[in-house]
């Protein structure tokens, strides 16, 4: 006798079918899930391992922005010695010189006149002639017997190779009603004269 199945095998088949594509479903959640939190996990990683080399950079930026702080303040010191030590050679070389020139001052002075004083300036003074304005100069103000003193005062400065061009500033006789009266020594005829000279340095073999 023949077996008849009677079960809703199409029902069956629906169910099953049904029953596999929500196993997949979830199979494929789960997939998308674990890939995800991979990803997620990965990426964290990444981070915390870029985040750990920002730190490194910073420290290491920091510690060469210190070390060129003091590379710059190592700079700065050694500039300040180099100008100490070129002022000093500076002075010991024009030491013989400013010497010379004050020596050169009195040899040059007349009989008939002195100084009262004398000033030295780096970089001349203002009433100096345009072409001597950045030499070292001397101002000398003095008193002389007469005016053919000063003019020896300057052709002494000329003929000297110490000293250029002498300029004039003022050249004024005293009256002894100008003294005070404390003064004893009369002042009439004395010529008060202001000039400023410009120092030359010679040459090695010319100031032999």
């Amino acid at each position: 006798m023949a077996k008849i199945n009677l079960r809703p095998w199409r029902e069956e088949q629906a169910a099953a079918r049904q029953k596999d594509f929500v196993t997949n479903l979830i199979a494929t959640a789960l997939c998308a899930a674990a890939l995800v939190f991979l990803m997620g996990y990965y990426y964290d990683m990444q981070m915390d391992r870029q985040n750990t080399r920002n730190s490194f950079l910073k420290t290491n930026i920091s510690q060469l922005d210190e070390k060129i702080k003091e590379i710059e303040d190592l700079k700065r010191q050694r500039e300040r010695l180099l100008e100490r030590l070129n002022a000093i050679q500076a002075l010991q070389g024009n030491r013989p010189v400013i010497v010379r020139n004050f020596d050169e001052l009195v040899r040059v002075l007349p009989d008939g006149l002195h100084y009262t004083s004398l000033e030295r300036k780096e970089g001349g003074f203002a009433e100096q002639n345009q072409e001597t304005m950045l030499a070292d100069a001397v101002r000398i103000k003095g008193l002389a017997a007469q005016n053919k003193d000063v003019s020896e005062l300057m052709r002494g400065f000329q003929g000297s190779i110490w000293f250029g061009e002498a300029n004039f500033s003022k050249v004024v006789s005293l009256d002894s009603n100008d003294s005070k009266p404390s003064k004893k020594v009369t002042l009439s005829g004395v010529r008060e004269f202001d000039l400023t000279v410009p120092l030359v340095k010679p040459k090695a073999e010319e100031a032999k």
